[in-house]
This record gives C-alpha cells, structure tokens and sequence, in this order.
C-alpha cells in the first residue's frame, strides 16, 4: 500500500513513515506544490497510492466526482485536525495502525474515503 501526503500536511510525516516502512511520499517531495485537488488526486490514481489530506470536504465532494464520471482513485484519507502537524509522529503512528487493518487488494480501496484515527 502506497500513500500520497497533500500539501495541507507536512513533508515530515513522509520521512518519519519511510523510515518505519511505509511507502509515503509527499507533494513537496516531488515538486507538485500547488497543483489542483483533482490533480492531486489524478495522480495519486495514477501513481497507486491512497491520498492524505486534511481538506475533507474538497476531497469528498472530488470523490464523488470521479465516481460518477467513473474515474476510479484508491481512497483519501482524511487527517483529522486532532493529529496535529506539530506531532507527525502521531500521525504516522495513526497511518501505521490504519493500514494493519486494511486488505492489500486495491478494489478493496476503490472510492474509498476514510478518516486516521487518533
């Protein structure tokens, strides 16, 4: 399972999780600062990887979207603002303990629009 880190979260938690083995990747990483939502979200389709962001109501409503024109991405994660960026190691932890629960199969993260637990 592969994850894409909005802008919205600090490029940290990307460092932290690699460094405990999860395949995270930032926008700021990859030189994709200010891109679109939906092109964040296009690419992370493209690229395999499960979206973070905190901006949930954007990406809900994207999310719908693309599955009514029928363009299929693999999830958005939604960090709640109780995982503070000042701590990414919270939120690391949290991805950690999330990603354990879920399947590795990729339909099963199809539309898929989750919040990270505390």
């Amino acid at each position: 399972m592969k994850f894409l880190l909005d802008e919205d979260l600090p490029p940290a938690i990307a460092q932290i999780a690699s460094a405990r083995g999860l395949a995270v990747e930032s926008v700021h990483e990859i030189d994709r600062r200010g891109e679109s939502d939906e092109a964040q979200l296009a690419f992370a389709a493209a690229s395999g990887c499960t979206l973070l962001t905190r901006n949930r109501d954007d990406f809900i409503r994207l999310s719908v979207d693309f599955y009514h024109a029928s363009r299929p991405h693999l999830g958005v994660l939604i960090v709640p603002h109780t995982l503070s960026n000042r701590h990414p190691e919270r939120v690391v932890e949290a991805l950690r303990r999330w990603a354990e629960k879920r399947p590795e199969g990729e339909a099963s993260l199809r539309y898929l629009v989750d919040f990270l637990g505390g």
